[in-house]
């Protein structure tokens, strides 16, 4: 989905943005020169965009299936190797003169306040984790009715089909309802301060900041709207921009992009309160990035359209297989005749087996999954406090 209202100047574009990042890297090397520093040199403009680009590029071509548990792991790794560089950048070539330009604090005060609206995002999707796991405990129920040392009896369908039809009831995409429960049950990543250490008491200071963040989100929240609001006027820097900011700002537009495009993506994989994935992305294709990116974005955007697909309560691969394995046991137990026949009996234990393989796998990726989306909760904290620090405004 290119921009059109850029493409007209997209070779003056890549030209100046490419005299921009040369003229900071010079800059970087004469700052190192002149302090005769011995570790790494700031890191490079040019290469941060380079960077950004083979993640998506390897993201896009990855073996593993799109929005599947291991796919959402590698993005939240690309995302969070992306904000570290950047970060990095932004410590490292920032000065209080440049710093002082409104051109430069508007962007990177845009970059702030974006971040700072994923974090409830990212609440909402570990209410999202946790529903599937409620799920999963309907499953369990299905497995123990019909499990390998069960004698297969009418009370031990009757038992699974009802944690079956729970399961479907569960899964019902009620967008007014979705997660309410689960929203007020559960805190979020910003609450979990533990203050034994008092080496991390300053950082936990930093989050208290958070607090009006820190419960998972209200009745009204709409995951929607929260993206409508990241992705409100997010627009490529124009020429003169680039320059009054010294090569700063395309790297800001493409953090924000990508920090766009990650919560989408997660909102699309995992059930979320009012899910919605009428997100406009505007990206020029003059940046490296753009072309996987986009292509992503088409392919999540086919997904949700398959017929399958349409009224899913979310789009994560294992989620799916849950409701295709759910539907064929509920149709089998529905197709039993008692007493049971040996070759049905073989089907039931084939499809629970089958069923119980996909539990354990799903399982085994939630966890890793929560956690990094609790590393990208606290992330998008510490670097919004150093990033305030670094030019000396205060943590508001």
């Amino acid at each position: 989905m290119p921009a059109t209202e850029y493409q007209g100047s997209s070779a003056g574009f890549n030209n100046i943005g490419r005299s921009i990042f040369s003229l900071r890297r010079d800059q970087f090397n004469s700052m190192e020169a002149q302090s005769h520093s011995g570790g790494q040199g700031a890191v490079d403009l040019d290469s941060f965009q380079t960077h950004v680009a083979d993640c998506f590029i390897h993201l896009s071509s990855s073996s593993q299936d799109i929005l599947s548990l291991q796919w959402l792991r590698d993005l939240l790794d690309a995302f969070l190797q992306i904000q570290q560089e950047f970060k990095n950048l932004l410590l490292s070539s920032i000065n209080k003169p440049l710093l002082s330009k409104p051109t430069v604090d508007r962007f990177l005060s845009d970059y702030f306040e974006r971040s700072v609206k994923a974090l409830d995002v990212c609440n909402a999707i570990r209410d999202g984790i946790e529903q599937v796991r409620q799920w999963l405990k309907l499953l369990e129920i299905v497995l123990v009715a019909l499990g390998r040392d069960r004698t297969l009896g009418e009370g031990q369908f009757r038992r699974a089909k009802k944690a079956l039809v729970d399961l479907a009831i569960a899964m019902l995409d009620d967008k007014d309802s979705s997660n309410t429960t689960l929203a007020h049950r559960n805190r979020s990543f910003g609450r979990n301060n533990p203050t034994k250490d008092h080496q991390h008491h300053q950082q936990h200071r930093s989050l208290g900041h958070f607090r009006s963040l820190s419960w998972s989100v209200s009745r009204s929240w709409s995951a929607a709207r929260q993206l409508q609001a990241i992705g409100n006027n997010l627009y490529a820097p124009r020429p003169n921009e680039i320059v009054a900011s010294n090569g700063l700002a395309p790297a800001v537009f493409t953090v924000n992009s990508v920090l766009l495009f990650v919560m989408w993506a997660l909102v699309a994989a995992i059930p979320c309160q009012d899910r919605g994935l009428q997100v406009h992305f505007t990206v020029p294709r003059s940046f490296a990035w753009a072309g996987p990116m986009l292509s992503l974005h088409e392919r999540i955007l086919e997904e949700s359209k398959r017929r399958d697909r349409r009224n899913a309560c979310a789009l994560l691969k294992e989620i799916h297989q849950i409701e295709r394995c759910s539907r064929l046991i509920g149709d089998l137990a529905d197709s039993v005749q008692f007493p049971i026949s040996e070759e049905k009996e073989t089907e039931v234990r084939q499809r629970v087996q089958e069923l119980s393989s996909l539990c354990e796998g799903i399982k085994e990726g939630l966890d890793p999954l929560e956690r990094q989306v609790r590393e990208v909760f606290h992330g998008i904290v510490k670097s919004r406090t150093e990033g305030m620090d670094s030019y000396g405004r205060p943590n508001e």
